[in-house]
């Protein structure tokens, strides 16, 4: 049986999908209805679902976010209501889409696709560029790009060379600075952070997590194909999204 689950932030417009997706697919089986992004991500974390209704703007992580940190196999379906750019640049891509107010023969032409694709892992390289097109900070090329960061630990505010970063990661309300010899704390989110960094230098590859290639000891792969990175002097490995293990493929 295929398991879906639908994020949405308005519960009318998760419950009227929902009720849509039964009358359009009777044997789909909705696993959960999540009422925002974090709580999304937490669940496709958790209950690796065969698809992912995501509404686009949704409070705590949008589904676009939501979408770079799925590590399984989950295909995503956007819900939006985005403008004819964005509904091009998905179709460009072969990322399907549903376009708010939802309409009947839409989704049933959605459905039929969904049906009639295989279930494996798709282009993720693919995935990977239209996210970066659509998140809100792609394209800030013109902004002067950080070389230094002023950055808490404990009571103390230090002043911290971008160089000196192994790795940035987001923690609940705050964004850990890793250097070699120290963790330092910034509330600068990671989607504003890819912004400002030196994207040949700085990869995202998670949507909590911004490494540092210059200290990038080497990759790992476990038996589920997930793939992790090594940071000179860590013992701690970080995850790679599935949306972002195309970068490494010419490692």
């Amino acid at each position: 049986m295929t398991t879906a689950l639908i994020a949405d932030d308005e519960p009318h417009l998760a419950q009227y999908l929902k009720a849509q997706l039964a009358q359009a697919w009777p044997e789909l089986q909705i696993v959960k209805t999540a009422a925002n992004g974090v709580e999304a991500a937490e669940a496709i974390a958790e209950l690796e679902p065969d698809l992912a209704f995501l509404d686009i703007q949704m409070p705590g992580l949008t589904g676009l976010e939501v979408a770079q940190g799925i590590e399984g196999g989950t295909r995503v379906v956007f819900v939006t209501a985005y403008d004819q750019y964005a509904v091009e640049a998905f179709e460009a891509r072969a990322v399907d889409y549903l376009l708010k107010p939802l309409k009947t023969e839409r989704l049933a032409a959605c459905v039929a696709r969904l049906r009639d694709a295989a279930p494996t892992v798709g282009d993720d390289g693919a995935l990977a560029e239209t996210l970066k097109r659509l998140l809100p900070t792609a394209g800030a090329t013109t902004q002067p790009k950080l070389r230094y960061i002023r950055a808490a630990q404990g009571e103390l505010m230090h002043q911290i060379a971008v160089d000196d970063v192994l790795f940035f990661h987001a923690d609940d309300k705050y964004t850990i600075v890793q250097t070699a010899t120290a963790e330092h704390l910034i509330r600068t989110p990671i989607f504003e952070l890819a912004s400002q960094l030196d994207g040949e230098r700085f990869w995202q590859v998670h949507r909590s997590t911004i490494i540092n290639l210059d200290h990038l000891a080497g990759t790992r792969r476990d038996e589920q194909s997930r793939l992790f990175v090594r940071v000179k002097g860590q013992p701690r490995e970080l995850p790679v999204s599935r949306a972002y293990v195309h970068l490494f493929k010419a490692m």
